[in-house]
């Protein structure tokens, strides 16, 4: 999958494999309680089910970012699925497992990440079609550099819309800094 507003390109090559034991001590060292399961894509980690499965077991409150391109069926239900749904502007539509939507559950969220004011329409129809804010909370985030934040919070006020907008925090604190 490859988004045509990717910020994360610099993870397609490197990195370390780690294994899960290892992974849950690293990820007790920070002493957090949430942990945030992200990728590029987790669920394409031939591991990633299980490492969910450890850590919702470890005690951890668990999210798991998913571009929505892999099955959700196999997700342990007290891990919270952000499923980020492509918009016709991402250039992976045809790539969504649309069945994703059908297991949504309260915990969950729904992210879409907008490329211009015709993504908008689709997100609404979409949402609309699906009953999603029903469903879960929705999130709608511009591209950045692309769509304007304050006219997507006026858009979505002008439409009264059950939704939370959502910014890239890491480009507006870092930059494009690989990794922040």
């Amino acid at each position: 999958m490859r988004c045509v507003y990717c910020d994360t390109a610099y993870a397609f090559k490197g990195g370390s494999n780690m294994s899960i034991e290892d992974i849950m001590i690293k990820v007790a060292e920070f002493g957090a309680s949430y942990v945030t399961v992200t990728g590029g894509e987790p669920l394409a980690q031939k591991e990633c089910l299980v490492l969910l499965n450890q850590l919702c077991d470890a005690g951890y409150q668990v999210s798991l970012e998913t571009g929505g391109a892999i099955d959700t069926t196999g997700v342990d239900d007290r891990v919270a699925v952000i499923l980020d749904i492509k918009t016709p502007g991402s250039g992976e539509l045809e790539n969504n497992v649309w069945s994703n939507i059908q297991r949504l559950k309260p915990l969950d969220e729904v992210k879409f990440v907008l490329c211009d004011y015709a993504d908008y329409e689709w997100a609404k129809e979409l949402m609309d079609e699906y009953a999603i804010a029903k469903k879960c909370s929705v999130l709608f985030s511009p591209v950045y550099n692309q769509v304007n934040p304050t006219q997507l919070a006026e858009w979505i006020l002008a439409d009264k819309l059950p939704v939370r907008m959502q910014v890239q925090l890491h480009k507006i604190l870092w930059g494009e800094v690989a990794g922040k």
